[in-house]
């Protein structure tokens, strides 16, 4: 498979809520698909499936293996800290568009369950600025994407809280375009 296929391959795979859920829960844990659909709340062959694509995809890696009832159960990780390339995957713009809307739609889900009250921060910006200040912002949503990442617990871990980061940044042309 080359480069580009394989980034194509990524996209897809992202492409689906579910599996988003599943990178988010195996970024801060090692999971057994039964340990997937429990937390998830989903049938477990529907986890399995979900997680062999994701694996298949190159976004999962198998962390380890134990014994269940006399049988082998895989857990997998998700290594977000994998090296990738900087640039937007070679994917065509339908693939890129359905991953913003699975990104996009998830915004939503998450806000339902957020804990009211608490700090929070909401941006959205269509803004001219230069070019410094745009590298710096991506620089910045790089960072806390990453210390994020880098900070991830097993789910409900004594003195950890459950947070969400969505992040779309991207350059956009000086054009209008229709909706």
């Amino acid at each position: 498979m080359s480069l580009e296929e394989g980034r194509i391959s990524e996209l897809r795979a992202t492409a689906h809520p579910l599996r988003l859920q599943m990178l988010s829960l195996l970024t801060g844990a090692e999971l057994s698909a039964a340990e997937v659909a429990r937390e998830l709340g989903v049938t477990q062959a529907n986890a399995s499936y979900h997680l062999r694509l994701l694996h298949a995809a190159g976004l999962l890696v198998i962390a380890g293996e134990e014994t269940v009832r006399g049988g082998r159960a895989k857990k997998y990780r998700h290594p977000w800290d994998a090296e990738r390339p900087k640039d937007d995957p070679p994917a065509s713009e339908e693939d890129r568009l359905a991953y913003a809307r699975v990104l996009a739609d998830a915004i939503p889900r998450r806000f339902a369950v957020r804990q009211q009250g608490e700090r929070a921060q909401f941006t959205d910006a269509d803004l001219w600025v230069e070019p410094e200040v745009w590298e710096r912002v991506l620089d910045l949503a790089t960072q806390a994407s990453r210390l994020l990442h880098a900070s991830a617990r097993p789910p409900r871990t004594e003195g950890t809280v459950r947070a969400n980061l969505s992040i779309a940044a991207f350059r956009l042309t000086g054009e209008e375009r229709p909706s």
